[in-house]
């Protein structure tokens, strides 16, 4: 089943939704291709070269992606897995400066197409691009039979570009996903060349944390990747506010009260407002500890209160 996906309010770029009649002022651009979750800094050192090709050009700077990820049309019953869903990725793409994105719907009729299919359809009908651009692992079409001279033998320009390493192994998304389900923040941001955040709607709960003393704003995880479980000192910044504010942010299922699906519960340091609706981020800095089962509420308490304690001094020399 597909998945619907968001396009947050704040993006001013073109998103365009199907290669079909595709507008004029999207043809003829420079245009690379890719998945890009958690446009880490191999993406961005692809997305540079195109940038800069189509400044020399004196085109524009285009996207094609596809939503949702292919792995979830093959795949349907793995975990959450995606480290930038739609709407963190298409705001790291606004940031980095794209013109536009044409974000294909990926179901099956569009994975059935042949390697052929897709470059005369997509590329040689649909955007006919003056320029693309393309990762050292770059396949397409159906099996992935699809390669970089497959896009040549048409006549269309292609650059591919080499592999970004980082030690012996290429800069990847599987890395930076091993990373944060390790609760490993500081190599995942180091990969990712940028903060990883956590997107989401404040939704109510049960206020089990405002009975506790500690009242949070309430997150579902979704189809966010799940971080380690546990508690962390994390910046959380609120839909309509320009700052971020320090938390201790616990991420899991809580198992004193095994809540079936994971979820961010943000309980924001000194702050204590009706923010339900709003989107939050969420920065996550450090992991603190492990989720545990405690053997009374009130030790629960207690801990919790050591928790916003050590999250404040670890946000407060970050």
């Amino acid at each position: 089943m597909l998945l619907e996906w968001k396009i947050p309010t704040q993006i001013c770029m073109q998103i365009f939704e199907t290669y079909k009649d595709f507008p004029k002022p999207g043809r003829s651009a420079v245009i690379a291709i890719g998945n890009f979750d958690g446009l880490h800094r191999g993406h961005q050192v692809l997305l540079n070269i195109a940038k800069e090709k189509a400044a020399d050009l004196g085109k524009e700077f285009g996207i094609l992606t596809f939503e949702p990820h292919p792995r979830h049309l093959f795949r349907p019953d793995d975990p959450p897995f995606r480290i930038t869903p739609s709407d963190v990725k298409l705001d790291r793409f606004e940031g980095f400066g794209v013109d536009f994105v044409c974000a294909v719907p990926f179901d099956w009729d569009f994975a059935s197409q042949s390697a052929e299919q897709f470059v005369e359809n997509v590329l040689k009908n649909g955007l006919n691009p003056a320029h693309i651009i393309v990762g050292y692992d770059f396949c397409f079409g159906q099996l992935r039979k699809g390669s970089p001279e497959t896009i040549r033998k048409v006549g269309l320009d292609v650059t591919v570009v080499d592999k970004v390493a980082e030690g012996e192994d290429a800069i990847s998304s599987s890395r930076i996903r091993s990373a944060l389900r390790h609760g490993e923040i500081t190599t995942a941001n180091d990969l990712l060349g940028w903060e990883w955040q956590i997107w989401g709607e404040i939704v109510h709960g049960e206020q089990r944390g405002r009975e506790l003393g500690y009242p949070t704003a309430n997150v579902p995880l979704g189809d966010t990747l799940h971080p380690a479980y546990g508690v962390y000192a994390a910046w959380v910044k609120i839909e309509g506010e320009e700052e971020w504010r320090a938390s201790a942010t616990n991420i899991g299922i809580r198992p004193m009260f095994e809540v079936e699906e994971g979820l961010v519960e943000a309980h924001i340091l000194d702050f204590d407002e009706d923010i339900y609706g709003k989107v939050l981020r969420v920065k996550p800095v450090k992991r603190l500890r492990g989720e545990a089962k405690f053997s009374s509420v009130d030790d629960l308490i207690e801990q919790m209160g050591k928790d916003c304690e050590q999250a404040r001094q670890i946000l407060q020399n970050s």
